[in-house]
């Protein structure tokens, strides 16, 4: 009787192997041979509360927002010091206020991507901004 209940159980885990087991074995499969699933990776979906850091050399389109404030007034150019770049590059500047934009040279400093950030001069006027305030602005990579 243990015989019998030990080859029943063997012969029905039979189909759960693969068809060139069952071969082996003297069982051959009737059924459709069906592909194992590949388990999906869930797909992230930002909060729309927050701004993840992005890779920072890697990233083209929106870095981030950032507190400006001005930096060096001696040092011409249109530029933003921000640590949401990790290297010099192309970019663009967006300031809801005014709703006006700038295109302007992105250079990285030391911090967190949620400190503050240093603009010049010449960029917080062609955005509209006075000198003397903290700014709130959009930042974009090329």
């Amino acid at each position: 009787m243990r015989w019998m209940l030990i080859s029943v159980l063997f012969l029905s885990g039979c189909a759960l192997l693969p068809e060139g087991l069952q071969g082996v074995l003297g069982e051959g499969r009737t059924d459709a041979a069906v592909a194992p699933e590949t388990p999906q990776r869930p797909q992230a979906r930002p909060d729309q509360n927050e701004v993840a850091p992005p890779a920072p050399e890697m990233s083209v389109g929106t870095l981030g927002r950032t507190i400006a404030t001005l930096g060096n007034a001696a040092e011409p150019g249109l530029w933003l010091k921000t640590p949401l770049v990790g290297a010099v590059r192309q970019g663009r500047v967006f300031y809801p206020a005014t709703d006006q934009s700038a295109e302007i040279t992105l250079i990285p400093i030391e911090g967190p991507a949620t400190a503050g950030s240093r603009m010049s001069l010449a960029a917080m006027q062609a955005l509209g901004a006075s000198p003397a305030d903290l700014i709130e602005v959009d930042v974009f990579g090329f």
